[in-house]
């Protein structure tokens, strides 16, 4: 379980309002100290949900502690304890206490931002990049195998108020469609995706320079700033084509064989019939 593989399912919300600046946590970290702060006790009980609040915080220790290693919190309102798994190691020293780095600030922002999920739609996603120790994440030969599909570099800083940017990192044709719409988009740079606050930038390669073994976006540069990045890969059958029989989440009823009017398998409006 030391490799790069994880589930994304955070909701858009959770990059905007998940507290990372005023919850005590990018000061006092994600030490017993730091989660026993009355601030952080204050935000996770102040959002619009305690299920809410532990969906951000799932993501967060996983992406900050390594696998093997856990969080445990008993929220003192409630009595209810929670149990988060760390994966990815990208902010070591800020979990066992430390002031979050500028370095691990933008590592975790990039992790939160590959993990969004407009749709709800889980989907395994395979993420390349470096840790907290500046290795590269481990990825298996079984995972690599299984995830050749080039998708998205994400990159920021939500602690900082920088704002938190993704690239294409491949072009879907116009029949194609994904679930990880926020990721892997046929818009362009500035157009909307709808996955406010997260900003399309356009291509990968318009923005961002790859690591000396081109096997991840390493650095993206957006305002005159440079970012720590991370990049994302996926299994083939989540890249969905008009044709294939399924009407997917992703795709529209029509006359055509588009992904927003795909007769072949969603009918066409109203008819229920298929070409």
């Amino acid at each position: 379980m030391s490799n790069g593989l994880s589930t994304n399912g955070l909701s858009t919300n959770g990059l905007s309002t998940n507290g990372l600046s005023t919850n005590g946590l990018s000061t006092n970290g994600l030490s017993t100290n730091g989660l026993a702060a009355t601030s952080f006790t204050v935000w996770f009980n102040g959002n619009a949900s305690v299920s809410y609040s532990d969906m951000v915080m799932k993501y967060v220790v996983a992406c900050a502690l390594p696998a093997g290693q856990t969080r445990v919190w008993t929220n003192p309102i409630t009595g209810v304890t929670y149990t988060w798994p760390g994966r990815l190691g990208l902010a070591t020293d800020w979990a066992q206490g430390a002031a979050a780095t500028v370095a691990e600030q933008q590592r975790l922002s990039a992790c939160l931002a590959a993990h969004v999920n407009k749709l709800g739609v889980s989907v395994p996603i395979s993420v390349r990049g470096h840790d907290s120790t500046g290795a590269a994440i481990p990825v298996t030969s079984s995972e690599a195998a299984d995830y050749p599909e080039k998708e998205a570099c994400f990159f920021g800083n939500l602690f900082a108020g920088e704002g938190v940017f993704v690239g294409s990192d491949r072009t879907l044709r116009r029949d194609e469609s994904t679930t990880r719409g926020c990721a892997l988009s046929a818009k362009g740079a500035g157009e909307d995706t709808g996955c406010a606050p997260l900003q399309h930038v356009g291509t990968c390669a318009s923005a961002c320079t790859r690591d000396a073994t081109h096997s991840f976006w390493e650095r993206c540069t957006i305002n005159g700033v440079s970012y720590q990045a991370l990049t994302t890969q996926l299994r083939s059958q989540d890249i969905y084509s008009c044709g294939d029989g399924v009407c997917q989440v992703t795709e529209s009823c029509g006359t055509g064989r588009t992904y927003d009017s795909c007769a072949f398998d969603c009918s066409t409006c109203g008819t229920g019939t298929r070409y």
